[in-house]
């Protein structure tokens, strides 16, 4: 007969496993606090907003500041560009990542080594935001979308991770097996090597279209027309420079403006900004924590 009585905890291991999940819980609710009131907020009518009303739920329930922003031109426009940018963005990202990543990752490739030197001393050394000004001036990118999607085509970070990957995860027997059957570099990339790299794609994709999706830097140096403005720029002008659109203020009295209105648009802007990042990390929240993990490992 097996003894199933459980071993008893020392009771200094309990007390700080209790420590353990108070503190865990006290920093979740303070990051998950603000959140939820942003939510509130946004759905609550501005008198409840500027009186201190909302704490936690919403409200005087109201849509008010949602419709005011499909009624904005401007900020559906820089919907529309932060969609393009992240889209085509991601994909020159991840293609550029995994071109350069996976030749890296070849023991037979011909001075790796020295290229990765060269690659690791652009983390810790580059020309700085005027070089790269003149550069991209000089290539005539300034006022196109090109501006935001070339001068950071890939991470060297990544291009690191995703090498590790390629090298702790792709059996070598495959290559081998596969060029016996006569096949392609190219082929052996594309049919066996990607689709073996989930994981690790799925990291890639999700970092890439976080930093576009939330990127408004490069476009206030590098773009002058209104019409290529991201939504993340826009939002700055919104909130910071309080610039806001006529289109939203539209049929607002000036009454519900002083009411604290604008406040409660701000808050739906900030929701509505992050609701594309939401709704793309569960498609690759499952391989997310395999990828990081392994790609992490030092090879």
């Amino acid at each position: 007969m097996f003894n199933t009585q459980r071993i008893k905890e020392p009771f200094g291991d309990r007390v700080l496993l209790v420590f353990l999940y108070v503190l865990l819980s006290v920093i979740a609710l303070s990051v998950l606090y603000p959140l939820l009131y942003i939510l509130s907020s946004s759905l609550s009518s501005p008198n409840a907003v500027v009186s201190g009303q909302v704490w936690l739920f919403p409200t005087a329930f109201s849509l008010r500041a949602y419709e005011a922003i499909l009624r904005s031109s401007q900020l559906m426009l820089g919907y529309y560009n932060s969609i393009v940018y992240t889209v085509v963005g991601t994909f020159i990202n991840v293609a550029f990542t995994v071109l350069m990543a996976y030749p890296l990752s070849q023991r037979g490739m011909p001075g790796r080594k020295y290229l990765m030197i060269l690659m690791m001393i652009t983390l810790f050394f580059n020309g700085g935001l005027i070089p790269t000004y003149l550069l991209v001036k000089d290539l005539h990118l300034l006022d196109t979308r090109w501006a935001l999607w070339l001068p950071g085509a890939f991470s060297v970070f990544q291009v690191i991770v995703a090498r590790t990957f390629f090298q702790t995860s792709i059996p070598v027997e495959l290559q081998e097996a596969s060029q016996i059957d006569g096949c392609r570099d190219s082929r052996y990339l594309w049919s066996i090597v990607l689709p073996l790299s989930k994981p690790i794609l799925a990291v890639m994709t999700l970092m890439y279209a976080v930093g576009h999706w939330n990127a408004y830097f490069d476009a206030l140096i590098y773009l002058r027309s209104e019409h290529l403005f991201p939504l993340q720029y826009v939002l700055r002008n919104l909130l910071i420079l309080n610039a806001a659109d006529p289109g939203m203020l539209a049929n607002t009295s000036q009454r519900m403006r002083d009411q604290g209105f604008e406040q409660v648009l701000k808050y739906a802007l900030i929701v509505v900004t992050c609701i594309p990042v939401l709704i793309l990390y569960p498609f690759v929240q499952k391989h997310f924590v395999k990828g990081v993990m392994i790609g992490s490992l030092k090879g």
